[in-house]
């Protein structure tokens, strides 16, 4: 049973920063690429980074790109997404997600991925 649990959501100023974390269990963390995905309010879902299974490759989407970076500890099972320099813009609540197979994909990944349900809310303001 594939379990993602994210956290580190809070109310931050624009100009700051926050780490999120997502904790997996269920499947073997390093096999599979993992990814981070927003929606704001009255918006789709939208995907923004993905990492593969050892962490050493990375694809973002333009929106984020030079402020966000997701990492990723195989030994914790732990996903994180660095969110630099915050605007109003980024505020949603972000959701990991687990690519349903294995193998690498870069760009926009959510058609490929399987998200959490509960998310974790970043407001910006």
């Amino acid at each position: 049973h594939v379990q993602l649990v994210e956290s580190g959501g809070e109310l931050v100023q624009p100009g700051g920063s926050l780490r999120l974390s997502c904790t997996a269990s269920g499947f073997t963390f390093g096999a599979y690429a993992m990814s981070w995905a927003r929606q704001a309010p009255g918006r789709a879902l939208e995907w923004i980074a993905s990492i593969n299974g050892g962490g050493g490759t990375t694809s973002y989407a333009d929106s984020v790109k030079g402020r966000f970076t997701i990492s990723r500890d195989n030994a914790r099972d732990t996903v994180y997404l660095q969110l630099n320099n915050l605007k109003s813009e980024d505020t949603a609540i972000y959701y990991c997600g687990k690519k349903r197979t294995m193998g690498w994909q870069p760009g926009p990944a959510l058609f490929q991925h399987d998200y959490s349900n509960q998310g974790t809310q970043v407001t910006v303001s």
